[in-house]
């Protein structure tokens, strides 16, 4: 027993000494990105009658009033403020420039079709989509587990179609074949096993995917 115990102990702390776990690691985060419809408040210190607050529009850019159209979306707010500054400075002498985030969109996604919960959710980075699926209530009898489809928006006017077969996952436990979601996907368990998946599907359609008639008898 004294020996296992050792074992055991033994186990735990080099759980938490391996290198490869530092406490950095641990602890770090991502920094936020800015996403299209995200609210900036941009202060400038010397000349205040520059300052304005503005919304990132579906292009992923902003029109200032000093600069004029700059794509600031998928940028950190640092990054945002050293380009402006850099920008700025081509009219401003020494400008010094504040970037506040003022408003934002909670990442989400949206699990529709067969589940018992169909809806938006809030997304948590690493969630998968059987994850989704659960956090949805789960699947209903009715639910085609093994043609599950991910929209995903490559640009403002498309969406690409993933195929997963989330019956197998569940069945053998088999993680691999799960899919990590990311911001802003549609996850669609259908009731019928669909026939000729497009690739691609325009992204104005995108919303004919959240209501089950229209996929009950495709």
């Amino acid at each position: 027993m004294k020996i296992l115990r050792f074992l055991l102990l033994a186990l735990f702390i080099i759980g938490f000494t391996h290198p490869g776990f530092s406490d950095d690691q641990l602890h770090s985060r991502p920094r936020y990105t800015l996403r299209n419809g995200d609210s900036l408040t941009v202060d400038y210190r010397y000349t205040p009658e520059f300052n304005q607050t503005v919304v990132i529009q579906p292009d992923g850019f902003v029109d200032l009033t000093i600069i004029g159209e700059l794509k600031v979306s998928g940028l950190t707010l640092e990054q945002v403020r050293n380009l402006v500054t850099q920008k700025a400075a081509a009219r401003l002498k020494n400008p010094e420039i504040n970037i506040v985030l003022k408003e934002f969109e909670r990442p989400y996604v949206v699990v529709s079709g067969e589940v018992d919960k169909p809806g938006r959710m809030d997304f948590y980075e690493h969630t998968t989509a059987l994850q989704a699926v659960m956090l949805a209530g789960g699947f209903k009898e009715t639910a085609q587990e093994s043609q599950v489809l991910i929209f995903r928006r490559v640009n403002n006017d498309l969406a690409k179609v993933l195929v997963l077969n989330l019956h197998k996952v569940k069945a053998s436990s088999d993680l691999e074949r799960d899919m990590v979601l990311e911001q802003g996907d549609i996850v669609l368990v259908p009731r019928n096993k669909l026939q000729n998946v497009a690739r691609f599907v325009k992204a104005t359609n995108l919303g004919l995917y959240l209501d089950p008639l229209t996929y009950v008898t495709r």
